[in-house]
């Protein structure tokens, strides 16, 4: 990193490790009990239930950009894309077996129903409605979203299968009617009060939008590489009952070694005057026969959230040092940077601000209803020195871009449709010539209902 940048590093951790020695320390001790001893059986603690989906997006490009679609073996050009899904999820989860070592199962099927067929409309092939080779939807589809057999001793869970799993690195995306999943081995133990550790190693992704299993690619990489593999590790400790600290590295075989280390901080009372800071910061480097070349990059963002009981009003700094995009495996949300918005700001050595407003309008009488407001803005983005071909930023010089949303959400409180959640967004993004997000406007209306049958 850049002098400027270490010293911004070291101000941020050294803020927040400040703060957090005015609290009282938390001593690491054994947990009294275990979630095994507890459980009740493997029928007894079952569990069928699930979420249904409806997901629409409307996209409208401006200036000069435009999306494409086929008509009839010609690819046309169309300033909107529209996308409409049902996607439903009926997950079966056992209860862990009586005895030292529990046993246990998932079995989760995903379901998707295209609303919107027309091609013009979801200018595919293959976006956000899944679509033949020509670009025409795919009216229905299933897949085994989740299958996995678990087993636990005390604390500490093993998970072999198709599985959710989260971490800073690599994590379930669930933007979209459904979300990834992840084929591999994963583990997480829980022994401690305040000590927690994660692993996972993953050979295949279940993408949203697909219905089968692909490998891992990079989410900016422009050459398509894929890799086989995907390995994490990490703990999570609390030392003081305010502060929240990560820790993680992560292997992607031939792709990078990527380093995570995050803290978090809460000060004051919300109900007068409360302070968040959220500090993230990203070291990534290549490694083995290097698919997508040299890459040497540092991401990090700081965060401050000023709460005072239902408004908060934040404000984040994010920089990304590297002549490459800071970069994350695609179908994850493996980005934790606080700018990481309908654009990620991660462009090379990007700096980038966000004002963000939000009211909870529980203190008004009317739980369950939210309003937020944000503006964002990224410069410098300057990839000229770029000496590999993985990247397509060799023309990006001195780019700049804005973005700005405004959205409202709803968490229906009692009767038949309890928790039910409505979100509508509206989105802005304008850019540079040759920054790549482009020009677009998007409406997003996302209803979730969940349900229980066991």
């Amino acid at each position: 990193m850049k002098l400027t940048s270490r010293a911004l590093l070291a101000l941020s951790i050294s803020s927040i490790t400040a703060m957090a020695n005015a609290d009282e320390f938390m001593p690491t001790e054994l947990k009294a009990s275990s979630a095994q001893s507890e459980t009740k059986g493997f029928v007894e603690d079952q569990t069928l239930g699930g979420t249904t989906r409806n997901w629409y997006a409307n996209e409208l490009k401006r200036r000069d950009d435009r999306f494409s679609y086929n008509n009839h073996g010609t690819r046309e050009s169309t300033p909107r894309r529209i996308n409409w899904v049902q996607g439903t999820i009926l997950d079966y989860k056992s209860g862990f077996t009586e005895g030292t070592v529990g046993f246990s199962t998932q079995v989760a099927a995903y379901n998707a129903i295209a609303l919107d067929r027309d091609a013009k409309d979801i200018a595919g092939p293959n976006n956000r409605t899944l679509t033949h080779s020509d670009g025409d939807a795919v009216g229905q589809w299933s897949k085994l979203g989740l299958a996995n057999l678990s087993a636990r001793i005390s604390n500490t869970t093993l998970t072999v299968g198709r599985q959710n799993f989260s971490s800073p690195t690599i994590d379930v995306i669930g933007n979209r009617a459904l979300p990834s999943s992840f084929q591999g081995v994963g583990l997480h133990s829980e022994e401690f009060n305040n000590l927690s550790f994660d692993a996972g190693s993953f050979d295949r992704v279940s993408p949203r939008t697909e219905s089968s299993l692909s490998k891992f690619r990079s989410e900016y990489g422009a050459t398509g590489v894929e890799t086989d593999r995907a390995s994490v590790a990490g703990l999570n400790y609390q030392p003081f009952k305010s502060l929240k600290t990560t820790l993680y590295a992560t292997h992607v075989e031939d792709f990078w070694n990527q380093y995570y280390f995050g803290a978090v901080h809460d000060m004051g009372d919300n109900a007068t005057l409360g302070l968040n800071t959220n500090f993230n910061y990203y070291k990534t480097l290549d490694t083995g026969s290097k698919a997508l070349g040299n890459i040497n990059n540092d991401a990090y963002s700081l965060a401050f959230a000023l709460t005072h009981q239902a408004h908060t009003l934040s404000l984040s700094f994010q920089q990304i040092v590297g002549d490459e995009y800071f970069d994350y495996l695609h179908e994850t949300n493996g980005i934790y940077l606080a700018n990481s918005l309908l654009s990620d700001f991660n462009g090379p050595n990007e700096k980038s601000l966000q004002l963000a407003y939000s009211i909870n309008m529980a203190q008004y009488g009317i739980p369950g209803l939210k309003f937020n407001a944000y503006h964002a803005r990224g410069w410098d983005i300057d990839g000229t020195k770029y000496t590999g071909t993985a990247y397509d930023v060799k023309n990006m010089d001195g780019e700049t871009h804005y973005e700005y949303s405004v959205g409202t959400s709803y968490a229906i409180q009692s009767g038949p449709l309890k928790a039910t959640a409505i979100r509508a967004t509206y989105t802005t993004h304008r850019a540079s010539k040759n920054q790549s997000d482009g020009n677009i406007n998007e409406f997003r209306l996302v209803t979730t209902i969940p349900f229980n049958i066991l």
